[in-house]
């Protein structure tokens, strides 16, 4: 059970949503291993054990970088096919639905060097409470979806004045972090 503190409501503006797990684009097997490193033990990069989706990326400052995930509760092949569909077909007329979430804002940075990114990495994490159907659409059919987000402050791995930053961070241009690797 997460206790939620002192809650801070995000309505954060539509990001595409892309389901990733597995794929070139995975944050755990690129950005995450850029910056921590193959996991000494098995010699293999993070694994997430369940699909997600990335949603967002853009500096914060020349040394750090957001990055915005949803969780969804249940898998996406839980979904019934023909919902997934009208939610697609209602965002192919305009129309930008709502997803419901509670969130965490981590900030962290390697401590040991074993990456080529020493980077700091804030990760905001949306655990999807409902919309799971929008959030599958919008990725299918490659539209925005909003999030109203309840960010546990007191569960993060962020300071308050992150917390305070991220709204204001939130609405910069995407763009990705460039590594030297």
């Amino acid at each position: 059970m997460i206790k939620l503190g002192e809650p801070r409501t995000l309505g954060l503006p539509a990001p595409e949503a892309r389901l990733h797990f597995d794929t070139e684009c995975d944050y755990f097997s690129g950005e995450q291993v850029a910056t921590w490193g193959i996991d000494q033990f098995w010699g293999l990069p993070e694994y997430p054990h369940t699909p997600y989706y990335r949603t967002f990326e853009t500096a914060v400052d020349a040394d750090a970088h957001l990055y915005e995930f949803v969780v969804p509760m249940v898998p996406p092949t839980w979904n019934e096919r023909e919902r997934v569909e009208e939610y697609a077909a209602l965002m192919g007329r305009g129309t930008v639905p709502t997803a419901v979430a509670i969130s965490t804002l981590d900030v962290c940075q390697p401590s040991l060097g074993l990456g080529d990114d020493p980077s700091v990495h804030w990760g905001l994490t949306h655990f999807l409470l409902d919309g799971h159907h929008k959030l599958e659409a919008a990725a299918t059919a490659g539209r925005p979806v909003r999030i109203l987000s309840l960010l546990a402050l007191g569960e993060s791995l962020a300071g308050a004045e992150d917390s305070a930053r991220l709204p204001a961070i939130r609405t910069q241009p995407r763009s990705a972090r460039a590594t030297s690797t």
